[in-house]
């Protein structure tokens, strides 16, 4: 395609209000892409280190992109800091054209390569790995969506849907776009529980450390608090 040099997608869109791609679709992008000569790119910012099951949801998914944009849990919030990730064939088609001893990828940004951001980096990867985290998300992740689908049927809920430890619940708009979403934000912080919203729709995403009886506790609170709205 002369006019599209790349196509950008979420593979799971999250400040959207967590929208599962339906069974085949990043597939079909994939082939769509590959057959006009365009580049894929996953935004993982949101989804990527663990938040899918997988490491991201690339792997989940089944689909490779060509370039992978990741910050967030890439140090588990505790200093900032972004990272793309390109193929093989990107890396040796920009090299390929660089001058002999040049700095790979080199980026004059004026954070690049923060030393605190580094370590604090190497040392989430480190512990990601050592505790398993991305597994025991994974494992987790059931007992997570069927705690939050036994919300259904609260008279003020619209939809929910999830994938991993990523899910949102949608509630019935009251007056303006969004008044009544940005209402269950406050009362839910305000009853201890921290969620996201965007427009009429609460986004829950707990850490891969939870256990069992947070997320009780989480549906607990939600339950309460969805049936008094």
């Amino acid at each position: 395609a002369e006019n599209i040099a790349a196509c950008f997608v979420e593979p799971i869109a999250g400040s959207t209000g967590c929208l599962v791609p339906p069974k085949g679709y990043l597939q079909r992008l994939r082939d769509i892409c590959d057959a006009h000569g365009i580049l894929l790119v996953f935004d993982e910012v949101i989804c990527g280190f663990g938040r899918t099951g997988s490491a991201f949801a690339a792997q989940s998914f089944g689909v490779t992109p060509d370039l992978m944009a990741m910050a967030k849990g890439i140090t588990n919030g505790a200093q900032p800091m972004g990272a793309v990730a390109v193929s093989e064939r990107i890396h040796d088609t920009i090299m390929g054209a660089a001058a002999d001893g040049a700095v790979e990828f080199f980026h004059g940004y004026t954070y690049s390569g923060h030393p605190a951001p580094c370590a604090a980096g190497l040392a989430t990867l480190d512990i990601y790995k050592s505790e398993g985290l991305f597994e025991r998300g994974a494992a987790l992740s059931p007992y997570f969506l069927d705690a939050l689908w036994s919300l259904k049927d609260v008279s003020v809920v619209s939809d929910i849907r999830g994938y991993g430890l990523l899910a949102a619940i949608d509630i019935h708009a009251a007056g303006a776009p969004g008044k009544r979403g940005h209402a269950l934000q406050k009362q839910l912080f305000d009853n201890g529980l921290h969620v996201k919203a965007t427009g009429d729709c609460v986004i829950i995403a707990p850490p891969l450390i939870a256990e069992r009886q947070h997320i009780d506790a989480m549906v607990d609170c939600l339950q309460k608090t969805l049936a008094g709205i």
